[in-house]
């Protein structure tokens, strides 16, 4: 328990003597609870005060000052436009890693995103599926080595995005970003491809309408083991 939290929003009567503690949750200022259950608590019972429109609360959990705004609890202050929604750690020697409930209805644009871990095989490409579609994937890379020397690829009808990602025995890489994936439109993919011998930028689409929630991350050759898959999604 931190040392401002409180249990309870105690509300006095006339002529009530204040105890210290009574004192010292005045003196906290905004009523700190451990999080939002601690706060439901903390209202409505005896000598407690009703819960209205204007009560301001701080949850520890959450590290968030909310207001009560008659109905519900919303943030104060201005939120984040980019929001984890969820984090997978890659396992060990994996052939593939599965994120599901990634997507949904709350977004319309994510950023996926795999740092740290390594690969079994040298520079394969990481490979990006949704859900148990294995066609219809296009994609283009331009890509240059660090001695300034260009490049340029493509694919179309493949049963994954082939260059979504890179990977080598030391690390993984991978920062793209999709539109639409669970609404029933066409699939957008952009981002970047980054290797030990050079970067690019890749862009494509997934030729169907259909709404997803889950991906896989699938290398080219060998194995994954460590690091980890964030999934952001853009405030609408």
């Amino acid at each position: 328990m931190g040392a401002n939290q409180q249990t309870s929003v105690p509300a006095f009567t006339a002529g009530q003597v204040l105890t210290a503690q009574q004192q010292t949750e005045i003196n906290t200022g905004i009523p700190v609870f451990a999080d939002s259950t601690a706060r439901t608590a903390a209202f409505g019972g005896t000598g407690e005060k009703v819960l209205a429109e204007g009560q301001y609360s701080y949850l520890e959990d959450t590290n968030s000052t909310e207001v009560y705004d008659g109905s519900s609890w919303v943030s104060v202050g201005t939120e984040p436009g980019l929001v984890l929604v969820s984090a997978t750690t890659i396992g060990s020697a994996v052939a593939s890693v599965t994120v599901s409930n990634a997507f949904s209805a709350t977004y319309d644009a994510y950023k996926i995103i795999i740092t740290g871990g390594a690969s079994s095989a040298a520079n394969p490409g990481l490979r990006l599926t949704l859900g148990a579609t294995a066609t219809g994937y296009a994609m283009t890379v331009l890509y240059s080595d660090y001695n300034n020397t260009p490049s340029a690829a493509g694919s179309s009808n493949q049963s994954s995005w082939l260059y979504a990602g890179e990977g080598s025995p030391t690390t993984l890489s991978m920062n793209v970003e999709l539109l639409n994936p669970y609404l029933t439109e066409y699939t957008f993919i952009s981002g970047g491809s980054h290797s030990t011998g050079g970067a690019g930028c890749v862009g494509g689409y997934l030729n169907n309408t259909t709404s997803y929630t889950a991906f896989t991350v699938t290398p080219s050759t060998g194995t994954l083991t460590g690091g980890e898959i964030r999934v952001y999604g853009y405030k609408n």
